[in-house]
């Protein structure tokens, strides 16, 4: 077992390396990555495949709370968070946080790898053509905001990602200035992050099979993994974004995509 645990510690180590270079250099969230590579590793592990997605969901999700909170804190000395739209958002975020994790506790597990591929599917083709709508207007009613957020919150938990993807082109289109936008989106990951690893971990206690070093859903082995080398790896893919043609990176990766999302899905 303990070589096992380690092999997978070693696997992750190097996802971590490549998840942190990738973040850094096309500014993407690690865990439209983290998902497919923990869905294709844990197995191999010797982990329970009813419990696999709920897994790798969580394990995600623990580990966008370390690297958003780095994230965030830098954007937090350049002045790029507004709080004003993250107290508005929060109620929502939270709440679709933690509720990503009930649905995914109710969805039969042969369900979860279609809708993670349907949602990485569909971030997969908005990334391939860039498509960004800028509008004026300014930010809705609170109702309205706490609603966008608990669908942003939902969607991002079940996906095991930090939302960063939605929420960027939701602040553009109500005309926050894009840098700002990137910033506020990096608060807001962090708080999906938080609330849904909770959640997963709360949904996971007591189930049976999970492997030993477990939190819940959460496998502190895979976490560590990731966490140990992402957060080094993403300072130096932010020292190539000036070196690689990151656009033509970024629509590559987002080719990427479209072909792990297809594979889960018919899978």
């Amino acid at each position: 077992m303990y070589e096992t645990t380690l092999w997978l510690f070693s696997m992750c180590l190097l996802l971590g390396s490549v998840v942190g270079l990738l973040a850094g250099l096309l500014g993407i969230g690690g865990g439209l990555l983290v998902v497919p590579a923990l869905v294709w590793l844990l197995p191999k592990a010797g982990i329970a495949s009813h419990l696999v997605m709920h897994i790798a969901l969580a394990t995600s999700l623990a580990s966008i709370v370390m690297t958003s909170m780095a994230s965030a804190r830098n954007h937090f000395k350049l002045g790029n968070i507004d709080f004003s739209v993250v107290k508005t958002l929060a109620p929502g975020i939270i709440a679709g946080g933690l509720g990503g994790s009930v649905v995914a506790e109710i969805i039969p597990s042969h369900y979860l790898p279609k809708i993670f591929a349907v949602i990485v599917l569909c971030l997969a083709i908005q990334m391939l053509l860039s498509m960004k709508v800028i509008n004026n207007k300014p930010l809705p009613n609170s109702l309205a905001c706490v609603s966008s957020g608990g669908i942003i919150g939902l969607i991002s938990s079940l996906a095991g990602i930090g939302g960063g993807s939605l929420t960027v082109p939701y602040l553009s289109y109500y005309g926050i200035e894009m840098r700002r936008a990137i910033g506020t989106a990096s608060l807001v990951g962090f708080l999906i992050a938080v609330s849904g690893m909770i959640g997963f971990i709360y949904a996971g206690v007591g189930s049976e099979s999970l492997p030993a070093f477990s939190a819940g859903y959460v496998y502190l082995p895979a976490l560590f993994g990731i966490a140990a080398t992402s957060m080094i790896a993403t300072r130096y893919g932010a020292a190539l974004v000036s070196r690689l043609p990151t656009p033509t990176l970024k629509k590559l990766f987002a080719v990427l995509l479209l072909v792990i999302s297809i594979k889960m899905f018919l899978s």
